[in-house]
C-alpha cells in the first residue's frame, strides 16, 4: 500500500516533506503534485508532506486538510499518519478517502480555546427537529472527525483517537460553539469502514453513526467516558470483533431518532465477536492493565449493548451473536417513542458480574417525537444459549409493554442464571409501578417481585430449558406473570423453597408449564390471581 518508487520520492521532495513550513509549496502545486502522483497509481498522501508536524503542541488541522483536499481533488486516495501526535480541531472527511493511522499515530483533539478566543471546532449545525433527541444526537459538524452527505470513505490503521479536548455532553443542554463533544461523526454516508483503529476518551459519542448505509465497524478498541458506538437509522451494518469499556453510558447502542427530520429505522444489523464492559477506569482497557474502580467510587458501569433510548424509526432484522459483556448492565431492548422493534435474535452470549437485569424489553409510551405518533410495537424476538453469572437480584429479567399495548411473540431457550439471590418477603409484595411515560430504564422500577422473570402486559411468550439459580436464598416467586395471554414453561428449573410460590399469575389466560421443577405439568386456560 505504500510504495516507496522514485516518483514517490520526488513528489515528498516537491510537497516538502521533513522541510520547514517555508519551503512547503503552494496549496496549487500540492495539489497537482498529488493527482500526478495518483495517476503513476501511488495514492498515499503523508500528511507530514502537507505541513503537519504530529508533534502534539502545533495545530496540524490546516496541515490535515490540506492533505485530505488534495486527494479529493485527485479523484480519492489514503491520507496517512504516521507516528506521532497530531493537535487538531474539526476534520472534514470528504468521499473517496481513507485516513489510515500507523502504529504510533494519535490524532488529538484540541482543547477548546478560552472565553473570548477565536478557534475550536466547527459550530453544531441547526437542526429544526433538535428537540426530540439529545443535544448531541442533533448535530454532527461540532465533532473531531465528521462527514456529512459522502461515499466511500473509511479510517484505518492500528493509531489512536484520542479525544483528549472534547466535552462529553450534558443530555439537551446546547454546548457553546467551539465546543466539540464526538470523536467521529457521520450523517446521510455510505460505504463507510473503520478498522482496527482506538478511541481514547472520545466524548459524547466515540463514534455516531446517523443514517449511515452500508458501514462495518471491525476490531476497534474503544476506552471511553460515555458512548462508545452509536448506531442511528442506519441500515446494512456489521459491527464485529470490537472491544469497548464505557462506564458511564452505553457500549455499542442502535438508536432511530428523529435527528434527520423524519422517522428512518435502523435495519439489518449484526453485533458479533464482541467484547462490553463497565467495570473498568477509563483507559485501562486500551493499555491492559484493567484497573477495577474503588468499591465506593460511584460509577454506573453502563456498558451494554442497548436498542434505544431513541426510539422513532425502529429496529428491524437484527442479530447480536457470541459475545462476552462483564462489569455492566445486560443487554436492552425498548420501543418507547413510536418505533417498530421485530425481528431480533440474540445468542451464544455470556454475561458476568451484571449489575442490574440480564434483560430488558421494554414497550413504553414516552413519545418523545412528532404529536400524533402511535406507540409502537415490540414482537418477535428470540433470546438463547445465554449464560449469567453473578447477576445483580434486586430486580429480575424484565419483559413489560404498557396497558393495552402488548410485547408479542418472546422467546427465551437455553439459558442459566446465576444471581446473588437475598430477596425478602416484601420484595414479593410490591406492585412495580407501569412508569409508561418515563425514560425507560429497568431502575426506575426499582425491586421487583420476581428473582427470575418478571413478565407484564404480553402476549406470546415461550420460556424454554431455562434454569435459574440463586445464590443465596431468595423467597420471591421465580416467575410474575400480569396481564398475560399465551405463556409456555417448558423445562425450566427453579429452586425449591419452601412455602414460596414459584409461579405468580395475575389476570393470565392460555398458561401451560410442562417438564419443570419443582412444578408439577398444569395448564391455566384463565385466571385472575393464582400461584404455582
Amino acid at each position: 500500500m505504500f510504495a516507496r518508487s522514485t516518483e514517490r520520492r520526488d513528489f515528498l521532495k516537491l510537497t516538502g516533506a521533513g522541510i520547514a513550513g517555508s519551503a512547503l509549496g503552494t496549496a496549487t502545486n500540492v495539489q497537482a503534485a498529488a493527482a500526478k502522483t495518483n495517476a503513476a497509481g501511488h495514492d498515499t498522501l503523508d500528511v507530514r508532506a502537507f505541513g503537519a508536524t504530529g508533534d502534539g503542541k502545533t495545530l496540524d488541522t490546516p496541515s490535515i486538510s490540506q492533505a485530505i483536499d488534495a486527494a479529493a481533488a485527485a479523484g480519492g486516495g489514503i491520507v496517512r499518519f504516521p507516528a506521532g501526535s497530531y493537535l487538531c480541531y474539526s476534520i472534514h472527511l470528504k468521499s473517496h478517502i481513507t485516513l489510515y493511522l500507523d502504529p504510533g499515530a494519535t490524532i488529538v483533539a484540541a482543547d477548546v480555546p478560552a472565553a473570548g478566543a477565536s478557534g475550536g471546532y466547527d459550530p453544531p449545525e441547526p437542526n429544526a427537529w433538535d428537540k426530540f433527541q439529545d443535544f448531541g444526537h442533533s448535530h454532527w459538524h461540532n465533532s473531531l472527525i465528521w462527514g456529512e452527505d459522502l461515499e466511500n470513505i473509511s479510517i484505518e490503521g492500528q493509531g489512536l483517537i484520542w479525544g483528549k479536548g472534547l466535552s462529553r455532553g450534558d443530555r439537551d443542554v446546547a454546548l457553546a460553539a467551539g465546543v466539540g463533544n464526538k470523536s467521529i461523526s457521520l450523517k446521510n454516508c455510505q460505504n463507510v469502514t473503520l478498522r482496527d483503529i482506538s478511541i481514547l476518551h472520545g466524548g459524547h459519542f466515540a463514534i455516531l453513526a446517523t443514517g449511515v448505509d452500508n458501514l462495518t465497524i471491525d476490531n476497534l478498541k474503544i476506552d471511553t467516558n460515555r458512548d462508545a458506538i452509536d448506531i442511528d437509522c442506519c441500515r446494512n451494518v456489521r459491527v464485529s470483533n470490537c472491544s469497548v469499556n464505557s462506564p458511564w453510558d452505553d457500549g455499542i447502542c442502535l438508536k432511530d431518532s428523529y435527528g434527520l427530520g423524519f422517522a428512518r429505522s435502523t435495519d439489518h444489523v449484526t453485533i458479533t465477536n464482541c467484547y462490553v464492559t463497565g467495570g473498568y477506569e477509563e483507559g485501562t482497557m486500551l493499555d491492559a492493565t484493567y484497573k477495577l474502580f474503588a468499591p465506593d467510587f460511584k460509577v454506573p458501569r453502563n456498558g451494554r449493548i442497548k436498542f434505544g433510548t431513541e426510539s422513532n424509526g425502529g429496529f428491524r432484522n437484527i442479530t447480536v451473536s457470541n459475545c462476552v459483556i462483564e462489569k455492566c448492565r445486560g443487554i436492552a431492548l425498548e420501543s418507547v417513542d413510536g418505533a417498530i422493534l421485530e425481528d431480533v435474535a440474540i445468542t451464544n452470549i455470556t454475561m458476568r458480574d451484571i449489575v442490574d437485569v440480564p434483560f430488558f424489553l421494554r414497550l413504553g409510551s414516552r413519545m418523545r417525537g412528532p404529536e400524533g405518533t402511535p406507540i409502537g410495537e415490540l414482537r418477535r424476538v428470540l433470546i438463547s444459549d445465554v449464560v449469567v453469572s453473578n447477576c445483580a437480584s434486586r430486580q429480575a429479567t424484565i419483559v413489560a409493554g404498557i396497558p393495552g399495548h402488548y410485547i408479542k411473540d418472546v422467546r427465551f431457550n437455553n439459558i442459566l442464571v446465576l444471581h446473588q439471590g437475598g430477596g425478602t418477603r416484601e420484595d414479593a409484595a410490591v406492585q412495580p409501578a407501569e412508569l409508561e411515560n418515563v425514560y425507560p430504564d429497568p431502575n426506575r422500577f426499582g425491586t421487583m417481585p420476581a428473582h427470575g422473570f418478571y413478565i407484564r402486559h404480553v402476549k406470546g411468550i415461550e420460556i424454554k430449558d431455562v434454569e435459574v439459580r440463586p445464590m443465596k436464598p431468595d423467597v420471591r416467586p421465580g416467575f410474575v406473570l400480569d396481564d398475560v395471554n399465551g405463556a409456555e414453561l417448558i423445562h425450566v428449573k427453579l429452586p425449591h423453597t419452601p412455602e414460596v410460590a414459584s409461579v405468580v399469575l395475575t389476570n393470565v389466560k392460555d398458561f401451560s408449564v410442562t417438564q419443570s421443577k419443582p412444578l408439577a405439568d398444569s395448564q391455566v386456560e384463565s385466571s385472575a390471581q393464582e400461584t404455582l
